[in-house]
């Protein structure tokens, strides 16, 4: 099937999401549409599978105009969606989640679950994706959860396929495993597109590339073209992808964690026996697929969890047990997983942002409350030094880009007398010029001595940037291994292979 968008135009109010797109999928092509996050993608993929309505344009299929009013129209139409963040219910099998919506019945209006096996045998066979029908959804790894989607799709006789952001949560090896899915799909028939913001996997695996930036298409390129020709579209300028670091040279162990445990309100264990050391001038990046403990790490770390159990010292100084006030003051700067929640507020001005956590005393305060003169001065020499790019300090810092916001956190968080660093994915939706920012100040921090802890579900961020790589499965670190160790062995690390 062909699918073609001509000028297709979506607003949010005075927010352009997409400014009059254009674009043709053909039949058995897997189209890439690269892009930042915020670049507008997902929406456009959204009005195309009907949960959005285009204020402008047209959709076609096989030259002909339709309109979806709703999911169920696009479905109808031969148009199946993958979600980054998957539609199954963990308690039904698979073959139930398969038949969800369209139940074959049999005479008398009886659900014919034997039919829908046997249609997930039928197509797991074709493709090769050794599903059982009768499993339940939430006994499966990922990527096998991921192939229930595609089945599901593919059960409504999907002649094209929308995968938005599919690899975010796998691992390498399943991120290969579902490469060779899309081919084997394009080879039979269905048109792919294919939604991402990594330029490895676009290079791969497309036949065409299509680049959005900020709501507009900026361009087309070939598979062919370099990681740096792509990057330089997303962005709209030069950028340079490699991190330029000196081989580290790591002094006296400085952060300590010896058997972390953390427990729920029931009792089980988020985090099992977790153990790692960190010395003065290293980095220590924590890999993983997204949803094995990293996040109840960091937050244990910061005193942000109850119930925590086993030693986290800095220098000696121990952090269970102590409240997040006391955990910063004793140096610890902390770069949160989601800034919007929990790195800034955005009604504040980027200035009230920048001294947040300390007004309590000075040099932001004094007798008299706050020092506007100094906080003022601060403000502007940060956002100098970091390239906050803003019309002012006075700017409320939701109004900035993600990049820009990640800047804000980064400039507060660095510029206090620093012992620790931890940062939680610290480029998570920011654009690829403010990746490369990011990771020279990530560096340059290492290199004054403080010890760094990275956690990010990227590994081409991971290897880019430690000296060493700590794997997390399902609470546990399953092993601590040098950067140079492959990729394969850390997708195995990944998948819960113990080294």
């Amino acid at each position: 099937m062909k699918l073609e968008l001509r000028g297709v135009t979506k607003r949010f109010g005075s927010l352009v999401a997409n400014d009059k797109i254009s674009l043709t999928i053909e039949p058995g092509e897997i189209h890439a549409l690269l892009g930042e996050n915020g670049a507008g993608k997902s929406t456009l993929m959204n009005v195309l599978f009907g949960l959005y309505h285009a204020d402008e344009g047209h959709i076609l299929l096989d030259d002909k105009a339709v309109v979806f009013t709703g999911p169920g129209d696009a479905m109808t139409a031969g148009i199946g969606m993958v979600h980054q963040h998957f539609m199954l219910i963990p308690v039904f099998t698979v073959a139930e989640n398969v038949m969800l919506g369209h139940e074959p019945t049999k005479t008398g209006g009886v659900l014919d679950l034997s039919k829908a096996r046997e249609l997930v045998r039928d197509i797991s066979k074709k493709f090769g994706f050794d599903l059982d029908p009768d499993a339940l959804v939430q006994d499966l790894p990922v990527g096998a959860q991921q192939r229930v989607e595609i089945v599901k799709a593919l059960s409504r006789e999907a002649k094209v396929l929308v995968l938005d952001e599919p690899t975010a949560v796998l691992t390498p090896q399943e991120t290969d495993e579902l490469m060779t899915i899309m081919r084997q799909l394009a080879q039979a028939g269905t048109s792919i597109v294919f939604i991402t913001h990594k330029l490895r996997e676009v290079q791969e695996v497309a036949d065409r590339i299509t680049v959005i930036r900020l709501g507009k298409v900026v361009g087309t390129a070939e598979p062919t073209a370099t990681s740096h020709e792509l990057a330089t579209l997303m962005v709209g300028r030069e950028v340079d992808l490699t991190v330029d670091k000196a081989v580290a040279k790591p002094g006296s162990d400085a952060f300590v964690v010896d058997n972390l445990t953390l427990l729920d309100a029931a009792g089980h264990k988020l985090l099992d026996s977790i153990s790692f050391t960190i010395r003065e001038g290293e980095i220590l990046a924590i890999a993983g697929v997204q949803g094995n403990g990293q996040t109840e790490l960091t937050e244990a770390i910061l005193g942000l969890r109850k119930n925590v159990f086993g030693s986290a010292k800095l220098n000696g100084t121990e952090f269970v047990g102590k409240t997040v006030r006391t955990i910063l003051d004793a140096g610890v700067s902390y770069v949160p997983e989601d800034r919007k929640k929990d790195g800034i507020v955005g009604d504040f001005s980027i200035a009230e942002n920048l001294m947040l956590d300390r007004s309590f005393t000075g040099p932001f305060t004094n007798r008299l409350g706050i020092d506007f003169e100094h906080r003022d001065e601060f403000a502007e020499k940060a956002i100098d030094e970091f390239d906050i790019r803003t019309p002012g300090a006075s700017t409320p810092a939701g109004r900035l880009s993600g990049g820009n916001q990640q800047k804000v956190v980064l400039a507060r968080e660095l510029s206090r007398d620093v012992k620790l660093v931890v940062a939680s994915q610290p480029t998570r939706g920011v654009d690829v010029g403010s990746i490369e920012f990011i990771h020279e100040r990530i560096v340059a921090v290492r290199d004054s001595g403080v010890p760094v802890l990275i956690v990010s579900t990227e590994l081409d961020e991971v290897i880019a940037l430690a000296d060493r790589i700590a794997v997390m499965y399902r609470g546990r670190i399953i092993g601590i291994v040098p950067s140079s160790t492959p990729r394969a062995t850390l997708g195995q690390l990944m998948a819960g292979v113990e080294a």
